[in-house]
């Protein structure tokens, strides 16, 4: 009884240690007495008991978060956060020692740390080519850059390396205060310089509207004297036609211009205005006016001034 017991424990034990199942996105590396001797894919298979060895190998995408610091050309000590995405490649795995599992299993012990190896070498050789501004600008350029080179290198160890991002860059707080003092001048100078743009376009739209104003007014004034001497030209005309000689009307017409003045002068307010007593006085203000206008005028010269 107990040696049929014993003998169905050792029948369980060999069945149990020669089937084996593989998981989805991993592969199986089979070592038979410590030799490599194939790889299986996800599925249920079979071992030789007690001879064979299995090793799980994940081909699934993993991520890894890195720091790196560098020196631009223009003496900047930065630090770069790099994010890379990679996997065991399994393109070839019926090739034996010749494909990416094989190598990613047998040919390095901490994959990621020659990656980061790699990676920083790589970023070395390229950021101290360019200034703080050109690290900035051309971020994506130098990520592609560093992507190709290391990426050939872990081929080499079975591994794909799928991309390389530069998350962030870090400046010392010196020259982050810098570069802030930096922006916030020449937003000012930018403000400051749209400030003054607009200024001097109020400054010439109120110029030319003032011109077209001044302008109007000219031509209104000039199209008013013209209105009025035709007024006086007709006014002459009827006087004369009122059987008087020229001299007459000439005095009636300037005598009837000053009265109109007057008027003029009187309906803007009250005001004192002093007039002499007597016009037909030489001393009067009219006759002198009408002494002046019948005074003969000297031939060929201009009019003698007082």
């Amino acid at each position: 009884m107990i040696g049929t017991i014993i003998l169905l424990v050792i029948i369980g034990a060999v069945v149990i240690s020669t089937g084996y199942v593989v998981r989805q996105q991993h592969v199986a590396i089979v070592e038979r007495l410590g030799k490599f001797s194939s790889i299986k894919g996800a599925g249920f298979h079979v071992k030789i008991p007690f001879l064979d060895i299995t090793h799980d190998v994940d081909l699934m995408t993993e991520d890894q978060h890195m720091t790196f610091d560098a020196k631009t050309s223009d003496n900047v000590t930065i630090e770069l956060d790099v994010s890379i995405q990679y996997h065991v490649d399994s393109t070839n795995m019926n090739a034996g020692a010749e494909s990416g599992v094989w190598k990613s299993f047998y040919t390095l012990t901490d994959p990621v740390a020659q990656m980061k190896d790699y990676l920083a070498d790589a970023l070395r050789s390229q950021i101290p080519n360019r200034s703080l501004d050109e690290v900035f600008s051309e971020k994506d350029a130098i990520a592609q850059a560093i992507d190709e080179v290391v990426a050939s290198k872990m081929l080499g160890y079975g591994y794909v390396l799928v991309t390389t991002l530069i998350t962030s860059i870090r400046l010392p707080k010196e020259v982050q205060e810098s570069m802030n003092h930096i922006i916030a001048s020449k937003n000012n100078l930018e403000s400051a310089r749209n400030d003054a743009e607009a200024s001097r376009a109020k400054t010439v739209i109120a110029a030319q509207a003032k011109a077209e104003a001044m302008a109007a007014e000219g031509r209104g004034i000039a199209d008013q004297r013209v209105a009025i001497a035709k007024g006086i030209k007709e006014s002459i005309d009827t006087i004369k036609g009122a059987e008087m000689t020229s001299e007459e009307a000439n005095r009636l017409f300037e005598f009837t211009q000053w009265v109109g003045m007057m008027e003029e002068y009187a309906a803007k307010g009250s005001s004192t205005v002093v007039l002499p007593s007597d016009f037909q006085r030489t001393s009067s203000i009219f006759d002198q006016m009408l002494t002046a206008n019948s005074a003969p005028k000297p031939e060929g010269g201009d009019t003698p001034r007082a």
